[in-house]
């Protein structure tokens, strides 16, 4: 992907986890919409980047036709990019909702099992859609 195209992928990822954990969470806490929206868009914005420059990585290192990755790859790729932004996110929950390490652990730990499984099938559809669009549009054109 050009970096246009991996920047909109971010960005449509995010807008889409942003209002689905914003919802989880005003279900599974007594925290206000207002902080957890706050919260949430920081976090989006740290995971846009992290995202960008993840995925950037991660197809450096695996080549090839993305529609052909093998179901333990989309598995381990999804996993470490969680992992790696669990590192990032914890402390800035605490910081900003106001709470202790373990309780932020324990709030980013239940958004990241949510988001885990939504990005494993947001990447499954959208490489999937990008494929189908592309040999459309070769075919069309």
């Amino acid at each position: 992907m050009k970096p246009i195209e991996r920047i909109f992928h971010a960005v449509l990822f995010e807008v889409l986890a942003v209002s689905l954990a914003i919802l989880v969470l005003i279900v599974f806490t007594d925290h206000d919409s207002a902080s957890l929206s706050g919260i949430m868009i920081i976090i989006a914005t740290i995971a846009m980047a992290w995202n960008f420059i993840y995925n950037w990585c991660f197809d450096r290192v695996v080549t090839g036709d993305k529609t052909q990755r093998t179901m333990s790859l989309r598995i381990m790729h999804t996993i470490l990019f969680q992992g790696g932004l669990l590192i990032i996110t914890i402390p800035v929950i605490a910081l900003f909702l106001a709470v202790s390490l373990w309780q932020a652990l324990m709030m980013d730990i239940g958004v990241t099992i949510f988001i885990t499984i939504y990005a494993f099938f947001y990447n499954l559809t959208y490489d999937h859609t990008r494929a189908f669009i592309t040999r459309n549009r070769s075919v069309t054109c």
